[in-house]
């Protein structure tokens, strides 16, 4: 090869060289402008407290400031609450396109909640901010976290119960919860954990499972009480470890926000209290019933019991404390409380082990009260015993007050109109009204019926109203009308609508009756099954002649002529 085409061929691969260098330093210069921006040039941060109290507005702050050089385009900021957090607009997580950040901007943004959950827990809020610096085709995302400690919960959970509890016996305790947050908590429960050891009987306010108890919405200083009453069932020397959570239902999750527990140690029973009432242990009293108490309490610990002191206080508005009597007792008529003591009665000096003593007393109950809303369906005859500090409560039931009235009428406005001879003769038609009334005062009544004798010489006419007829009828052999009223529910006499019927009959004399009364409907019987008390409650009412005596209009007498 010639001089000359050597040195061409050496040009060429300078030339090509040098294209190959320019071409790597032009990527280079890319690679390195991409590579030389740091996501840290944006600082991104959140302001907050440290420590909250549960339901307590807090404000957090986002700052975020462009520390480099370069423009940083399309940004977005994504802020994430803490799990669970109350806002106005039930929205914890809130996305926004901000602002082109330029070199040195700073900027913040504000963010409000209600922290919730227990004490000492941490709620982390979180955010991001994604962007992309001008010119550069990467986008970046800073994040950053803060968490804040719940250090106070304004709300108090606890238990009102005794330390120690009687094998055997039924104890009765409070779950007390109230709130000073200024903030109105909604969708609250009450649950209780299953002690072993402890069975449950009821409720007040009453539970469907006797685990969960919710609660009306909760305003700032208000409160409330769980009662709950249960039988002993664990052998002595066990622990009882009763347990409650007060906490808020947040999309189908329970978040508890307070806990509570107390533990029960279950002891030898010493004094066995017990209650019977008209010589029943198990009675279910009645309005205007005459009740005879008698409080009998045995000794069943290994020693004895010197100077005994019983208390018994009495609470219902159904009792008439004026009839209040104890042949032994001291009846202080301030408190209703009945007082024995030693210096009284002789057996309460030395109740020896095995042995045991009664008290009595006798009251009666009112014939008719007005109950309260809490009452109804519920009517129940307390009796707090003390003996020498052994505390035992006995609550009676009490029956509806079902009642009857049965008026006979010749003039009946707005029901039939009767017609005939008043007072009736002998051999002559004459029509009359009967109506019946039902008042129910304290529980819900099933199946209620009305049974009366319609005495000889008189026959049915009509039924009014005429829903009723299904409702009505009379056996021609036995000559008994039964009125099938139904179920009655309780307070009719304060609502006003009392369930009624009249049904129209005619009479026609006989001679054997000239100079007489003439009987329009017997003794009529009224009974239902009351759904308190699992009881037949029933009354009866006087029979109605032609006297008449609720028809005011009636001036022709009612002796047969």
């Amino acid at each position: 090869m010639s001089t000359a085409n050597k040195k061409i061929n050496r040009n060429s691969i300078i030339i090509v060289a040098l294209f190959l260098v320019a071409v790597s330093g032009f990527f280079a210069f890319w690679y390195y402008r991409e590579k030389i921006f740091s996501k840290e040039i944006l600082r991104l941060e959140i302001l907050g407290s440290d420590t909250v109290k549960m339901g307590e507005e807090t404000q957090y702050t986002v700052t975020y400031k462009n520390n480099g050089n370069f423009v940083l385009e399309n940004p977005k900021l994504v802020f994430e609450l803490p799990d669970n957090s109350l806002t106005e607009d039930g929205k914890t997580r809130l996305t926004q396109d901000l602002k082109d950040i330029y070199p040195g901007a700073q900027e913040t943004m504000q963010f409000k909640a209600r922290l919730l959950g227990k004490e000492g827990d941490l709620k982390v809020a979180r955010a991001w901010l994604s962007y992309k610096p001008k010119n550069l085709s990467v986008r970046y995302e800073s994040d950053t976290t803060f968490t804040t400690k719940i250090d106070l919960v304004p709300i108090t959970l606890g238990f009102d119960m005794p330390s120690k509890a009687e094998k055997g016996k039924e104890i009765a305790y409070a779950i007390n919860y109230f709130s000073n947050i200024d903030y109105p908590l909604e969708n609250l429960s009450v649950k209780v954990d299953s002690v072993n050891g402890f069975n449950l009987q009821s409720a007040n306010p009453a539970s469907l499972d006797n685990i969960e108890w919710k609660l009306a919405t909760l305003q700032k200083s208000q409160g409330g009480r769980i009662t709950i009453k249960g039988l002993v069932d664990a052998e002595t020397g066990n622990h009882l470890d009763f347990s409650a959570q007060l906490g808020m239902w947040i999309d189908g999750n329970f978040i508890i926000i307070k806990e509570a527990s107390q533990d029960v140690e279950v002891i030898n029973p010493l004094l066995f209290i017990s209650q019977q009432i008209n010589h029943s242990a198990n009675y279910i009293a009645s309005p205007g019933e005459l009740l005879h108490y008698e409080i009998f309490f045995r000794n069943i610990g290994s020693s004895s019991f010197d100077n005994l002191f019983v208390v018994a206080k009495l609470d219902s508005s159904a009792f008439d404390f004026s009839t209040l009597t104890s042949s032994e007792g001291q009846i202080r008529d301030n408190d209703n409380l009945i007082i024995w003591d030693s210096k009284q009665v002789s057996q309460l000096q030395r109740l020896q082990p095995q042995q045991e003593a009664k008290v009595a007393f006798d009251i009666t109950l009112k014939g008719s009260w007005t109950p309260s809303d809490s009452e109804k369906n519920n009517t129940v005859l307390k009796n707090t015993v003390n003996v020498s500090g052994i505390n035992q409560e006995f609550d009676t039931k009490v029956n509806s007050n079902l009642q009857l009235s049965s008026k006979a009428y010749y003039v009946s406005p707005g029901v039939f109109e009767n017609s005939g001879p008043v007072p009736p003769e002998v051999g002559k038609v004459t029509t009359y009204t009967i109506t019946w009334q039902v008042k129910n005062y304290l529980n819900d009544l099933k199946n209620v019926k009305v049974r009366a004798p319609l005495p000889p010489g008189l026959t049915l006419a009509a039924v009014f109203p005429e829903s009723q007829i299904s409702n009505f009828s009379l056996d021609s052999k036995s000559r008994e009308i039964v009125w099938s009223a139904g179920d009655i529910i309780a307070g009719t006499e304060l609502t006003g609508a009392l369930p009624s019927i009249s049904f129209q009959i005619s009479l026609t004399p006989s001679f054997d009756m000239r100079g007489k009364v003439a009987g329009l409907i017997g003794q009529a019987t009224i009974s239902g099954e009351d759904q308190s008390t699992g009881s037949v409650v029933s009354s009866t009412t006087r029979a109605v002649d032609t006297s008449l005596p609720d028809d005011q209009s009636n001036s022709g007498g009612g002796i047969v002529k």
